[in-house]
C-alpha cells in the first residue's frame, strides 16, 4: 500500500510539473503580460504584443512578400506600399495570397507618410526602413509600435539580408520560426555557386551591366554600392559599372555603356523594358546595336517571383541559381532552376507551385514595374 501511495504521489507531482511547464513562456523575450521584446535592426528595444494580427509596412517594398510566405498568408497585412502592391498584382504574390490585394496603400505616397491615415488601419506593429531614423521617430511620436528592418546595412548582401529579416520575424512571431531553414537553403545555394565560379580568372568572368531602370529619359544601373554589385560578386562576374561608388542606383549615359561594352545585360523588374526593346532600339534614341551583349543576344529579364528579384527577398536563393546558370550556362548545366524553385517553396514555405506559376516567375509581366520608378 505504501508503495502504491508513493507511486500515486509521484504521478501527481509529475502532472503538476507538466502543467506548470505548459504555462511557461515560449521564448525568453516573452512575458506573462502578453508582450514580447525584441531589438530591431536600428538597435532599438521594442516591446510588442505577443499576439499580432495587424501589420503595416512603410518603405520596405519586398517585406510584404516576405511576410506573406513567412505566414503562408497575407491576412495580417493591413497596409503596404503601392510599389509592393503593383508587384503583387502582376506577380506570383497576388495569385498565392489574393487577400494581399485588399491591403491599404493610401497612407503613404512615395516617401511621404500620412500617420493619420495609418492610424485608421490600427496596426499593432509597423515595419520601417532602418536607414530612415526620421520615419522611425515619426511613427513612435504618433504612437505606433515601430520596428526597424535593415535593407543595406549588410553591404547589400541579399542572402544575409534575407537571413536577418527572417531571424527578426522569427523572434516576433516564434510560432512561425523559419530562420534555421531559410539560412540553410540560402547558404546551400550560395555555396554551390561559389564552388563553381570561385576559381574563375578576371578574363573568364562575365562582364555584366544591370539595367535597373530604363525609359526615354532614364538609363539607370548599379555601381559598387548597390545590390547589382553583390549579385555580380556572388556569381563570379564583373560589374562593369563598379567604378561608380554612388549609393543605390545611378544615372548613366549610352556613351558610358559603349565604353564598358558588357557581354551580358540583366534587366530588373523596376523597369518595363525587355530584351527585345534593346535588340530593336524600341525605347528612346539610344542605339544598343554595337554592344556585345546585344550582338550576341545575351540580354535577360530577371525573374519576378514573390517580389522583384533584384532586391533581397524570399526568392533570393532561387534568383541566385537562375542568375548563375543564365550567365554561365555551361558551369550550371545540371542545375534545374524550375525544380529548385518548386522544391524551395515547398520545403521552406509549404507552398506548392504549379507549372503555370513557375512559368510566370521566369516570364514576368512588364506591368510589374509600375510605381517602382
Amino acid at each position: 500500500m505504501k508503495l502504491q501511495r508513493m507511486i500515486t504521489l509521484l504521478l501527481a507531482a509529475a502532472l503538476l510539473l507538466s502543467l506548470f511547464a505548459g504555462c511557461a513562456p515560449a521564448d525568453s523575450n516573452s512575458d506573462s503580460a502578453g508582450t514580447i521584446t525584441v531589438t530591431d535592426h536600428a538597435g532599438e528595444t521594442v516591446t510588442l504584443p505577443a499576439d499580432i494580427d495587424r501589420v503595416a509596412i512603410v518603405g520596405i517594398w519586398p517585406l510584404a512578400s516576405v511576410l506573406s510566405v513567412f505566414f503562408n498568408s497575407a491576412e495580417k497585412l493591413v497596409g503596404i506600399p503601392e510599389a509592393s502592391m503593383t508587384a503583387a498584382k502582376n506577380g506570383l504574390l497576388g495569385q498565392l495570397y489574393p487577400e494581399i490585394l485588399e491591403a491599404d496603400t493610401s497612407f503613404i505616397s512615395g516617401d511621404v507618410l500620412n500617420t493619420e491615415e495609418l492610424l485608421k488601419l490600427d496596426p499593432q506593429v509597423v515595419f520601417y526602413n532602418a536607414a530612415s531614423a526620421q520615419t522611425g521617430e515619426q511613427l513612435r511620436t504618433a504612437g505606433f509600435n515601430a520596428v526597424a528592418v535593415g535593407v543595406n546595412q549588410w553591404d547589400y548582401d541579399c542572402i544575409e539580408t534575407l537571413n536577418q529579416w527572417i531571424s527578426l520575424l522569427s523572434e516576433i512571431f516564434p510560432e512561425n520560426d523559419k530562420s534555421a531553414l531559410v539560412r540553410q537553403r540560402s547558404e546551400e545555394a550560395y555555396n554551390l555557386v561559389q564552388s563553381r565560379v570561385g576559381e574563375l580568372s578576371d578574363t573568364e568572368k562575365a562582364r555584366v551591366f544591370f539595367l535597373f531602370q530604363y525609359s526615354d529619359t532614364n538609363l539607370v544601373t548599379s555601381g559598387s554600392s548597390f545590390f547589382g554589385q553583390w549579385w555580380c560578386d556572388a556569381i563570379g562576374a564583373l560589374n562593369v559599372a563598379n567604378e561608380i561608388s554612388t549609393d543605390n542606383s545611378v544615372q548613366v549615359n549610352m556613351e558610358q555603356v559603349y565604353t564598358w561594352n558588357p557581354d551580358t545585360i540583366l534587366i530588373t523588374n523596376f523597369t518595363a523594358a525587355y530584351p527585345e526593346d534593346l535588340y530593336t532600339n524600341a525605347i528612346g534614341a539610344n542605339d544598343w546595336s554595337g554592344i556585345d551583349a546585344v550582338v550576341n543576344r545575351n540580354v535577360y529579364k530577371m525573374p519576378l517571383g514573390i517580389y522583384r528579384s533584384y532586391t533581397p527577398g524570399a526568392d533570393t536563393p532561387v534568383t541566385l541559381l537562375w542568375m548563375a546558370k543564365t550567365v554561365y550556362p555551361a558551369l550550371f548545366e545540371d542545375v534545374d532552376v524550375v525544380q529548385e524553385a518548386k522544391d524551395y517553396y515547398q520545403e521552406v514555405f509549404d507552398v506548392q507551385l504549379t507549372d503555370k506559376q513557375i512559368e510566370s516567375i521566369f516570364t514576368p509581366s512588364a506591368a510589374a514595374a509600375e510605381g517602382a520608378g
